[in-house]
Protein backbone atom coordinates (compact mmCIF):
# COMPACT_ATOMS: atom_id res chain seq x y z
CA UNK A 1 0.00 0.00 0.00
CA UNK A 2 1.26 3.81 -0.82
CA UNK A 3 0.91 6.69 1.03
CA UNK A 4 1.71 10.17 0.48
CA UNK A 5 3.73 11.91 3.26
CA UNK A 6 1.09 13.80 4.70
CA UNK A 7 -1.20 10.82 5.26
CA UNK A 8 1.31 8.89 6.53
CA UNK A 9 2.41 11.14 8.98
CA UNK A 10 -1.45 11.55 10.10
CA UNK A 11 -1.24 7.39 10.49
CA UNK A 12 2.46 6.63 11.31
CA UNK A 13 1.09 4.22 14.46
CA UNK A 14 -1.75 2.60 12.44
CA UNK A 15 1.44 2.08 9.38
CA UNK A 16 3.99 0.77 11.75
CA UNK A 17 1.58 -1.57 13.11
CA UNK A 18 0.40 -2.88 9.26
CA UNK A 19 4.19 -3.53 8.92
CA UNK A 20 4.74 -5.60 12.02
CA UNK A 21 2.17 -7.52 10.90
CA UNK A 22 4.07 -8.22 7.61
CA UNK A 23 2.66 -5.92 4.96
CA UNK A 24 4.97 -3.06 3.28
CA UNK A 25 4.04 0.21 3.27
CA UNK A 26 5.42 2.86 0.66
CA UNK A 27 5.68 6.34 1.30
CA UNK A 28 5.22 8.66 -1.55
CA UNK A 29 6.13 12.54 -1.97
CA UNK A 30 4.19 13.87 -5.18
CA UNK A 31 2.87 10.55 -6.07
CA UNK A 32 6.99 9.54 -6.32
CA UNK A 33 8.22 6.70 -3.79
CA UNK A 34 10.51 7.98 -1.07
CA UNK A 35 10.74 5.21 1.69
CA UNK A 36 9.28 2.01 2.48
CA UNK A 37 8.21 0.36 5.91
CA UNK A 38 8.80 -3.06 6.29
CA UNK A 39 9.18 -5.66 9.32
CA UNK A 40 13.02 -6.24 10.61
CA UNK A 41 13.47 -9.91 10.01
CA UNK A 42 14.95 -10.88 13.69
CA UNK A 43 12.55 -8.85 15.49
CA UNK A 44 10.90 -10.88 18.06
CA UNK A 45 7.49 -11.06 18.44
CA UNK A 46 6.03 -8.41 20.55
CA UNK A 47 2.18 -9.58 22.27
CA UNK A 48 -0.50 -7.03 21.81
CA UNK A 49 -2.23 -5.86 24.88
CA UNK A 50 0.60 -6.97 26.98
CA UNK A 51 -0.55 -3.79 29.64
CA UNK A 52 -3.66 -5.46 29.69
CA UNK A 53 -2.40 -8.90 30.39
CA UNK A 54 0.06 -7.94 33.31
CA UNK A 55 -2.92 -6.04 34.94
CA UNK A 56 -4.96 -9.01 34.29
CA UNK A 57 -2.73 -11.21 35.82
CA UNK A 58 -1.62 -8.24 38.57
CA UNK A 59 -5.04 -6.57 39.53
CA UNK A 60 -5.01 -3.39 41.43
CA UNK A 61 -6.16 -3.70 45.01
CA UNK A 62 -9.03 -1.16 46.00
CA UNK A 63 -6.36 1.09 47.94
CA UNK A 64 -4.26 1.34 45.02
CA UNK A 65 -7.51 1.79 41.98
CA UNK A 66 -8.59 5.49 41.45
CA UNK A 67 -11.59 6.43 40.50
CA UNK A 68 -11.90 7.49 36.96
CA UNK A 69 -13.23 10.97 37.68
CA UNK A 70 -9.88 11.45 39.88
CA UNK A 71 -7.72 10.04 37.42
CA UNK A 72 -9.27 12.59 34.45
CA UNK A 73 -8.58 15.48 37.34
CA UNK A 74 -4.87 14.51 37.19
CA UNK A 75 -4.43 14.05 33.33
CA UNK A 76 -6.14 17.56 32.80
CA UNK A 77 -4.23 18.94 35.53
CA UNK A 78 -1.08 17.82 34.22
CA UNK A 79 -1.82 18.90 30.64
CA UNK A 80 -2.80 22.66 31.98
CA UNK A 81 0.68 22.59 33.20
CA UNK A 82 2.23 21.52 30.70
CA UNK A 83 3.97 18.30 32.11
Amino acid sequence: MMYNVLEARNNLSKLIADAESGAEVTIARRGVPVARLVPIDDARPRPRNAFAKWLQEHPLTPEQARPVNEIEAIVAENRASGA
